[in-house]
C-alpha cells in the first residue's frame, strides 16, 4: 500500500502533484487594442452648467416642451427638432441656444478628474479628440482656458453631428485607426453612447448621479460597455481592459 505523506498529500490536495504528462494552461483572452479616445464636452470634460430643461422651454414653449418631454422620455433632441422649422424661426431658435451656451462659458468648469484621465493618456501616447454639439467657439474657449488640446475637435457645425456616427468615424479616418480601436466617452446616452455603437466603437458613460439607473432607461436602443461616476475611474478601467497601443 502506498503511503502519502503530509508533504505528497499537499501536492495532491491542491492540484500541484509533479507529473512527466503535458499539463494543458487555459488560453488567455487578449485584451482589445485601444488606440484613441473620444470625449464628449459638455458634462463630461466641463462640470455641467448649462439649464437644457430651461433652454428647451424658452425654444419650444411650455406646452410644446412638455409633449415632446412625454415622448421622448430619455432626453430631448433639440437640435434635430428644430431642423424642420421655417428659417426665421430656426434662427430665432438657434439665438436662443446661444444665449444660454454663452451663459455657461462664463461658468465654465473643469470636471473632476479630467486633467488626470487626459494625463494618464498622454502618458501612453494614446490619442485623444472631443465631439460636441456646442459650438466651436466654445470648443476654442475649453482649449485656451484649460490648456487641454484635442484633435480632432468636431462642434456642431461639423454635420451631421451626434448621435449620428460621422463625427467618430471622421476622428477615426483621420487617426488612421479602426473604430474597434477607439473609445468614445461620455455623459449622455442619447447622443454619446448611440454615436459610439453606432460607429461600432467602445463607449463609456459618464453617470455621475446614478440617474440612468432609473426604469425610464431600461429599453435605451444602445447600451453603454462600460459605465463610471467619475473620470477618475476611467484611468482604472482603460489599464484594467484594454491594451492601450498607440
Amino acid at each position: 500500500m502506498q503511503i502519502l505523506t503530509l508533504r505528497t498529500l499537499h501536492f495532491f490536495q491542491h492540484g500541484r502533484a509533479f507529473s512527466s504528462m503535458t499539463t494543458s494552461i487555459p488560453s488567455v483572452t487578449a485584451k482589445p487594442r485601444l488606440r484613441g479616445v473620444v470625449f464628449d464636452m459638455d458634462g463630461t470634460l466641463t462640470v455641467p452648467v448649462i439649464d437644457f430643461p430651461a433652454m428647451y422651454r424658452t425654444v419650444l414653449g411650455e406646452k410644446e416642451y412638455l409633449k415632446i418631454k412625454s415622448e421622448n422620455p430619455t432626453g430631448i433632441d433639440i437640435l434635430h427638432h428644430i431642423e424642420t422649422w421655417s428659417p426665421d424661426k430656426q434662427k430665432r431658435a438657434y439665438e436662443i441656444i446661444a444665449d444660454f451656451e454663452n451663459q455657461g462659458l462664463d461658468r465654465l468648469q473643469i470636471m473632476p478628474g479630467a486633467s488626470e484621465l487626459c494625463g494618464f493618456l498622454d502618458s501612453r501616447n494614446i490619442r485623444r479628440g472631443l465631439i460636441t454639439r456646442n459650438v466651436k467657439g466654445a470648443v476654442d474657449l475649453f482649449h485656451v482656458r484649460f490648456g487641454m488640446i484635442f484633435s480632432p475637435a468636431l462642434s456642431r457645425e461639423f454635420r451631421p453631428y451626434k448621435p449620428d456616427p460621422a463625427p467618430l468615424l471622421h476622428i477615426c479616418t483621420t487617426w488612421g485607426v479602426q473604430p474597434d480601436e477607439v473609445m468614445m466617452i461620455g455623459d449622455s446616452l442619447k447622443d454619446d453612447v448611440a454615436c459610439g455603437k453606432r460607429a461600432g466603437a467602445f463607449t463609456c458613460l459618464l453617470d455621475e448621479t446614478g440617474r440612468y439607473d432609473s426604469p425610464e432607461y431600461e429599453s435605451t436602443e444602445f447600451k453603454p460597455d462600460y459605465k463610471v461616476t467619475s473620470l477618475v475611474e476611467a484611468c482604472s478601467l482603460l489599464e484594467k481592459n484594454f491594451d492601450l497601443a498607440p
